[in-house]
């Protein structure tokens, strides 16, 4: 076992965008595309845990607005997300291809909530049909934060995003965001 001194000093534990992108084709390829995909989408833009994505309701849209509430758990502060305009039309799309008296967002082909499980499940085929390796939805967590961090965005607003309580858990993305390294060798006058 090797012994770190600091949390940075782990191995790449996290989904880029373009790996991303690639895993939303992975899902496109397997049973319940239009769910997987959407599955994929939300875990990443939301940064969402596997039991977050799980518990998630019709309730919990609002489609006219384009609104998510998302209900963190483990403590964390549970927030209103907007929904950008492609997760928008993949959401309906997904929505057209399921029964709506369920209360669930993500149904199983059994018709009850999708379990974690077969959230967690659904991920790992994914990323093989992307040939992406082992990828697991809190890597899809992870990259939603150092997205926001690579594009500039401050620690308290992607730890409002994420839900943490605490700035320590969001501080790693901030802290080893690229962006924050551009321009050094530059001119700086």
């Amino acid at each position: 076992m090797q012994l770190t001194i600091d949390d940075h000093e782990r191995g790449k534990d996290f989904v880029t965008e373009s790996e991303h992108k690639r895993l939303l084709q992975g899902a496109g390829q397997l049973r319940n595309p239009e769910r997987n995909q959407l599955l994929v989408m939300m875990l990443y833009r939301h940064g969402l845990r596997e039991t977050e994505a799980a518990n998630l309701t019709i309730q919990d849209l609002q489609l006219e607005s384009a609104r998510l509430w998302v209900r963190r758990i483990k403590g964390g502060l549970s927030t209103e997300h907007p929904i950008e305009g492609d997760e928008l039309r993949l959401l309906r799309r997904y929505l057209r291809t399921r029964s709506l008296n369920l209360p669930w967002l993500f149904v199983s082909e059994r018709g009850g909530p999708l379990s974690r499980h077969s959230i967690i499940y659904t991920i790992g085929q994914a990323a093989l049909k992307a040939d992406l390796g082992h990828v697991t939805p809190h890597m899809l967590r992870h990259g939603c934060g150092y997205y926001l961090a690579n594009k500039g965005y401050d620690l308290r607003l992607i730890q409002d995003y994420l839900g943490h309580r605490d700035p320590k858990h969001t501080a790693r993305y901030t802290r080893t965001a690229s962006v924050r390294f551009t321009g050094l060798w530059g001119n700086k006058a």
